[in-house]
């Protein structure tokens, strides 16, 4: 405990010698707790970088309680942001993609049937895709996106906990991006 009130003080003077070392000690410990949030390792190692930026600029305001205890606060808390910034993107996606595909679908295309093909041919991928995937996460995907249930109602008629549907919801995503890409891939 010395020590590392020791490396505290020195790196709030400036010493990038006793942050360094205090990231040495801490980016195991740092690590895993992001991989229980993101099991993506990239992402995990870039959360890591933003974890020991805050760490950094936070130290100045440290309160010399439990070091450890702070540490994985700010390391929990950059994790759910992550998620959170995630989860508003794709759903921005899916909603940009889906108003894409409804509003080339709604256009007149009876003077074109090559665009009336096309278009079929994306809601079939689409419908596909969804298909693929297990039925739990399907059914939370067209609850939440498209019948616009939020996670305490669906997690009710599911009967679940919300954490539940959020954790199919996420993974989700995963899958469907997955086989979007294969199937595109495929073309």
């Amino acid at each position: 405990m010395e020590r590392e009130s020791l490396l505290i003080k020195e790196s709030i003077e400036g010493s990038e010698k006793a942050f360094a070392s205090i990231v040495n000690i801490y980016k195991n410990y740092v690590f895993a707790i992001i991989l229980s949030f993101i099991k993506d390792y990239g992402e995990a190692e870039n959360v890591a970088q933003e974890v020991f930026l805050q760490i950094y600029t936070s130290l100045p305001s440290y309160d010399n309680d439990n070091f450890k205890a702070w540490i994985s606060r700010i390391a929990a808390n950059k994790s759910i942001d992550w998620i959170r910034k995630k989860k508003v993107k794709f759903h921005e996606e899916v909603f940009e993609n889906t108003t894409d595909l409804i509003d080339s679908t709604i256009q007149d295309k009876s003077n074109n049937p090559e665009i009336s093909v096309v278009d079929k041919e994306k809601k079939e991928a689409l419908i596909s895709v969804l298909n693929s995937i297990p039925e739990i996460y399907r059914i939370a995907v067209e609850k939440f996106y498209f019948q616009e249930k939020s996670y305490e109602v669906i997690a009710e008629e599911e009967n679940v906990p919300v954490k539940t549907i959020a954790s199919r919801l996420y993974r989700a995503k995963i899958l469907l991006k997955e086989k979007w890409r294969e199937e595109n891939e495929a073309l």
